[in-house]
């Protein structure tokens, strides 16, 4: 992958601003959020159980985050480089393991559950492939955030298939990752997400 900074005109902004608002971070409490949502619409069942899950799978991993960035452990808040995202990675494991084992002791919703286990194993699997290449998490993330919503709410969700073709391009863009690692990031996060959580649901 190239080293040199990207000239910056209008795309180069474009894919900031993308790359910003459709972090890892964001979409996992978004899609926790939206399933917590649904699942709630059951008799007996609160809506708000998504929240707590992403205090856990979003919240907590991105808060360990910013503080390292602001302790000069970590170069950025995307970990741009390989060999800083292992502590993070496997901070994150644990933050979601804690709130899976949480959320069943409370009784949270079946389906959340499913999620934050999917999402476990995506971490793994990404702790895993990390430790020799950089796949893309914005777009392993972005991959499996689709899969999820279309299983959840059907084929209404489809129309957002193109913010991951979106997230990839603004992570090619920046230069912060090459094509390769941008569709290996998209193939793993999403297979993971369309088997292992329709497996659990």
């Amino acid at each position: 992958m190239s080293t040199q900074a990207p000239a910056r005109d209008l795309t180069y902004t474009i894919a900031r601003i993308v790359t910003e608002s459709l972090a890892p971070a964001i979409l996992i409490a978004v899609q926790l959020v939206a399933v917590g949502w649904h699942a709630g619409a059951t008799a007996g069942t609160g809506r708000w159980w998504g929240v707590v899950a992403a205090l856990f799978a979003a919240v907590l991993p991105f808060g360990y985050v910013v503080r390292a960035v602001r302790r000069g452990q970590l170069t950025d808040h995307h970990i741009q480089l390989r060999e800083q995202r292992h502590i993070p990675l496997a901070f994150g494991i644990g933050s979601v393991l804690t709130g899976l084992i949480l959320l069943i002791a409370l009784g949270a919703p079946r389906d959340l559950l499913a999620l934050l286990a999917a999402g476990g194993t995506g971490l793994a699997v990404l702790a895993l492939i990390t430790r020799w290449w950089k796949m893309s998490i914005h777009s392993a993330v972005a991959g499996g955030t689709v899969a999820v919503l279309v299983a959840v709410y059907g084929p209404a969700m489809l129309p957002t298939a193109p913010l991951v073709a979106l997230v990839g391009w603004s992570r090619v863009r920046l230069t912060a990752h090459t094509p390769a690692q941008v569709i290996t990031g998209t193939l793993v996060g999403t297979v993971i997400a369309a088997v292992v959580f329709p497996a659990l649901r």
